[in-house]
C-alpha cells in the first residue's frame, strides 16, 4: 500500500463551507501561510462580523486568510499579490471552489493603496506581508490614509515575534493580541475621529 506524501506547500481551509479543502501555493521565497492555530483564533475573533463583510487581503500569498474569510461567509474578498504565479494559483482556487465573491489581482499592494479605487471600503483588512521585506509599517501607514476602512472595520496585522509593533494611528484601537511560536498577531478596530 502506497503512503500519501504530504506536500509542504499547501494549507487547508479550517472552517466554513470549504472546511478541509487543501490549497496548494507556489514555493516562493517569503511566502508563508498563516498557520492553522493562528487562523482559528483570528476567525473566532472575526466571526461575529464576517458574514457579508467586505474583506481585503493586501499580501495574499497562499490565500489562507482571504479564502478562509470567503469560506466563512464574507460577502466580497479582494486578494492582492504582486506575483503573477501566486495570482494565477489563487484564481484557480477561486474557480475550483466556485467563490464568485472573490477576486485576485496582480498588483503591488503598496502602490495600490496609494491610489485605491474610489467609493470602496472594507470591513476587514488583512496585512500579513513577508516578514523580511519591511512592508508592514508602510502598509499600515498607507492603509490608514487610504480612506478604505469602513466605520468599525477590523485590521489584522501579523509579524515576526521579534519585531516591534509599527506605529498605528490613534483611530485604530487595539482589541486583541497574541503570540504563537515565531508569530505575533494583532486585531485593531477602526473608529473615525469624531
Amino acid at each position: 500500500m502506497r503512503s500519501k506524501r504530504k506536500i509542504s506547500n499547501q494549507v487547508r481551509i479550517i472552517g466554513g463551507q470549504h472546511r478541509g479543502r487543501q490549497l496548494i501555493f507556489p514555493d516562493l521565497p517569503g511566502l508563508r501561510p498563516t498557520g492553522d492555530r493562528v487562523r482559528e483564533t483570528l476567525f473566532n475573533w472575526l466571526q461575529p462580523m464576517l458574514p457579508g463583510a467586505r474583506c481585503l487581503d493586501l499580501f495574499a500569498g497562499s490565500g489562507a486568510l482571504g479564502l478562509e474569510a470567503a469560506s466563512r461567509g464574507a460577502g466580497e474578498v479582494v486578494l492582492l499579490d504582486q506575483s503573477l504565479q501566486v495570482v494565477r494559483q489563487l484564481q484557480k482556487h477561486i474557480v475550483d471552489l466556485k467563490l464568485d465573491q472573490v477576486t485576485a489581482v496582480q498588483v503591488d499592494a503598496l502602490g495600490w493603496l496609494q491610489a485605491p479605487p474610489l467609493n470602496l471600503s472594507f470591513d476587514v483588512v488583512f496585512i500579513d506581508p513577508p516578514f523580511s521585506d519591511g512592508l508592514l509599517e508602510p502598509g499600515v501607514q498607507l492603509l490608514a490614509s487610504s480612506g478604505l476602512l469602513a466605520e468599525n472595520a477590523r485590521v489584522y496585522l501579523e509579524m515576526d515575534v521579534l519585531e516591534s509593533l509599527p506605529f498605528f494611528p490613534p483611530e485604530w484601537q487595539l482589541l486583541r493580541e497574541k503570540k504563537a511560536g515565531q508569530v505575533a498577531y494583532y486585531l485593531f478596530a477602526y473608529q473615525s475621529e469624531r
